[in-house]
């Protein structure tokens, strides 16, 4: 599931000025969408790249072109219906749904209303917000006296018929909705003006998209010197924490743990935001679960980080380095399996052992280093239900 962090921004917020403080910390942190009221939608697109969404506020109107030589009415990504309607308890809600002006303009078919908002005044609400939802790509729904219940009963009712957004004011509030049921709204609208909250709000939607991988311990069986290899460190955008690496291996079903380049050296500085990953045809993890080769990698590419514990992120590769550089060949034993990978023959190459950080140098057979084990084939990089051998 992918996460979302939509920020409100329309006029209750505030004069232009405030909704502008307000657009302009939610691209600074990241945010996903902006709902704004439609003739704020250009202004936004001046600002920065982001997804703009724009409340309907009447079912008769539709986005015009400009007359003469002006250029169109920017057009917003999604259209949203029920402010100043039946969605936020402004017109009163219909004792049949099929006399709902909101649910008549949001099933149109001239693409100008994707979604609806709604406030959960009541269990009729609730109700209102299922029925939306078989008609929406987007249901977001706010509460008033309430946190969770109403929250929890939509995601089991709804299900995967829409992207249920929950309305929120806090971070702690976004981090609650997407917990619910262990399953999750699908996304947050945030209603604050504290770049903080902004900032920790998207912060909760990368944690609740990563993975935890499972990472175990298998016994070295050989270090072997094998001469010179095409080398590759792949250099990310990021800096990487004491902890963390990537995983990396000559064959997909076992990858190595292989620290950053975090730790001082008399001889060499620190480059944190470097993995010395090993020869040119192994793999590395990438953060949709798949692999790729160490020789495909370039600049603007996604890799994925992973710690000691198996938590993930992801990194963009700024630069790839090949060099010719002589290796080690090592090979590791996980319940009777043997995966193997190259790595450079050097000091400031460190694998995870159970005495902590291990210089590749160091290590000897008897040694448990940490891996990522996953008994699939893969093909191009996706897992596949086949035999394949790797040796």
């Amino acid at each position: 599931m992918t996460r979302s962090v939509w920020l409100k921004a329309d006029d209750t917020v505030g004069d232009w000025e405030s909704r502008k403080r307000r657009i302009t910390a939610g691209l600074e942190a990241g945010v996903d969408w902006v709902l704004v009221d439609e003739g704020d939608v250009e202004n936004v697109r001046e600002l920065g790249d982001v997804n703009v969404a724009a409340f309907r506020t009447d079912a008769d109107v539709h986005v015009m072109e400009a007359e003469d030589d002006d250029e169109p009415e920017a057009l917003a990504d999604a259209y949203i219906v029920g402010k100043d309607g039946e969605g936020d308890g402004t017109v009163d809600l219909p004792s049949d749904f099929s006399g709902s002006a909101d649910l008549t303009t949001l099933r149109r078919d001239d693409d100008l209303a994707n979604g609806s908002y709604i406030r959960i005044l009541s269990k009729d609400y609730e109700a209102f917000a299922e029925e939306a939802a078989r008609d929406g790509d987007y249901t977001i729904v706010v509460g008033e006296d309430w946190t969770i219940i109403p929250l929890e009963n939509l995601i089991a009712r709804i299900g995967d018929e829409t992207d249920l957004i929950a309305g929120v004011t806090s971070a702690d509030e976004a981090q609650a909705a997407f917990e619910t049921l262990e399953i999750g709204a699908d996304g947050v609208l945030l209603d604050s003006d504290d770049p903080d909250e902004i900032r920790k709000t998207t912060e909760i939607r990368d944690e609740a998209e990563r993975e935890t991988l499972d990472l175990v311990w298998a016994e070295v069986k050989e270090v072997e010197r094998t001469g010179m290899a095409d080398r590759v460190c792949v250099d990310t955008g990021s800096l990487m924490d004491h902890d963390e690496g990537m995983l990396v291996g000559s064959m997909s079903r076992g990858l190595f743990f292989v620290h950053a380049e975090t730790a001082e050296s008399p001889y060499v500085a620190s480059r944190p935001f470097r993995v010395n990953a090993g020869a040119v045809h192994a793999y590395a993890r990438t953060p949709d679960g798949g692999t790729t080769y160490l020789s495909e990698l370039e600049s603007g590419d996604e890799v994925q980080i992973v710690d000691e514990q198996g938590h993930t992120r992801e990194a963009i590769v700024g630069r790839v380095k090949i060099e010719k550089r002589p290796m080690f060949r090592i090979t590791a034993d996980y319940e009777g399996d043997r995966v193997t990978t190259l790595l450079q023959n050097a000091e400031t190459i460190k694998v995870h052992t159970r005495d902590g950080r291990t210089a590749v140098t160091d290590l000897e057979p008897g040694d448990e280093m940490l891996i990522y084990y996953e008994d699939t084939a893969r093909h191009f990089g996706e897992a596949v239900e086949e035999s394949i051998i790797e040796k």
